[in-house]
């Protein structure tokens, strides 16, 4: 994960437009070593061919194929502008990122970044605070981590004993930060909750550290869901599983981002499998290969993007190599956390009158290498 420090950030900036930003952010790339004096010209390329505007306040100018060569080692800075700077199109910054990187290294900065500042209220509070320290903290925090991710999900464990399922789900929210020690040892001695049949959920007052779901089923298709949390943000999944209609979808699930998309789907109407989605009435299905050498990044997500939004059909993506949970294709930011690398399968699902024509667009566009040679 990308990590930070007091020399990636500078607070409490100003800058008059786009322009003097870009030479700020190439100023200081250049000052920590990460590229070359030339870089700069590449940044203010990239910015004439496609802003690189996320959302959320935030933009992330980096350089072109052609200045790759002068990128010394892969980094970032990070510069605050309280004010704001415009963008273009009436998109204001607050939140700067420069991106130098090697190779394909970008797709993984672009992932671990779009994964942070995909949470509004950490953006907004990012482009507020005047404490480094707290900069970094809220950056790197455990607030960062996703609620759900396939790694918390356990399929098919040979054993049938709640307290091993227990312990399992704790071990594996402990691994990745969501809980101390404390918490495995409350679940274990804790006999966990049965809302329906062969359905078991558990939590404990005791050694949270971040909100998280982990997930595991066993040979006998019982389901014990552990919830970690620091606060009331997993309201919206515990009522899923109060609702007996919606959780029947839980036994229906063969794939690890199925329970990934009906966790952090917000809409509880929409927290369907891909099978059901294609089900209903005018959604669609398509899957495209991605070819492009360098994969999905910000100028042929954002053509990509920019051609769905076109179309009055809502669209979602998944990766399926990665087995992402289903993302709004209608976001840059969020088609930027997938991840795509060259060869890796993108999933849509569209939905509306128009869907067979927007999917048939997208595979076009992907076909043709989404304005790349």
């Amino acid at each position: 994960m990308l990590s930070l420090s007091a020399d990636n950030i500078q607070l409490n900036q100003y800058a008059k437009n786009k322009r003097e930003a870009i030479h700020l952010i190439a100023h200081r790339l250049v000052q920590y070593g990460n590229v070359e004096s030339g870089y700069e010209s590449g940044m203010v390329d990239r910015e004439s061919q496609i802003s690189t505007f996320l959302g959320n306040g935030i933009a992330i100018p980096h350089g072109t194929l052609d200045t790759r060569d002068l990128v010394k080692k892969t980094g970032v800075q990070i510069i605050q502008f309280p004010q704001g700077v415009e963008w273009g199109e009436g998109n204001i910054a607050y939140i700067v990122i420069g991106i130098a990187a090697k190779s394909d290294e970008h797709l993984s900065i672009l992932r671990q970044l779009t994964s942070i500042l995909n949470d509004e209220g950490i953006t907004q509070r990012l482009a507020k605070i005047n404490d480094i320290n707290e900069f970094i903290a809220l950056f790197n925090g455990s607030k960062v981590l996703p609620i759900i991710d396939t790694d918390l999900i356990t399929f098919n464990k040979n054993t049938t004993s709640l307290i091993t399922l227990s312990a399992l789900n704790a071990g594996k929210l402990e691994e990745k930060g969501y809980v101390n020690t404390k918490f495995i040892q409350s679940v274990i001695a804790t006999q966990p909750l049965k809302i329906a049949d062969n359905l078991f959920v558990i939590d404990s007052e005791d050694g949270n550290q971040a909100n998280g779901i982990a997930v595991i089923r066993d040979k006998e298709n019982k389901i014990l869901i552990t919830f970690s949390h620091t606060d009331q943000d997993l309201e919206s999944q515990w009522k899923k599983l109060l609702d007996k209609e919606i959780r029947k979808q839980l036994f229906t699930f063969e794939k690890k981002s199925q329970f990934v998309e009906f966790f952090t789907e917000k809409d509880t109407s929409q927290a369907v499998s891909s099978k059901d989605k294609i089900a209903n009435s005018h959604s669609l299905e398509k899957t495209c290969t991605i070819h492009n050498q360098h994969g999905l990044h910000i100028r042929n997500g954002a053509i990509l993007v920019n051609l769905i939004k076109a179309y009055n059909v809502k669209v979602k993506a998944q990766n399926i190599d990665t087995e992402s949970p289903f993302v709004n294709a209608e976001s840059l930011m969020n088609i930027l956390s997938l991840g795509v690398q060259k060869g890796q399968h993108l999933r849509f699902v569209a939905t509306g009158k128009e869907a067979q024509v927007v999917l048939d667009e997208i595979g076009k566009a992907i076909e043709n290498g989404l304005g790349e040679e």
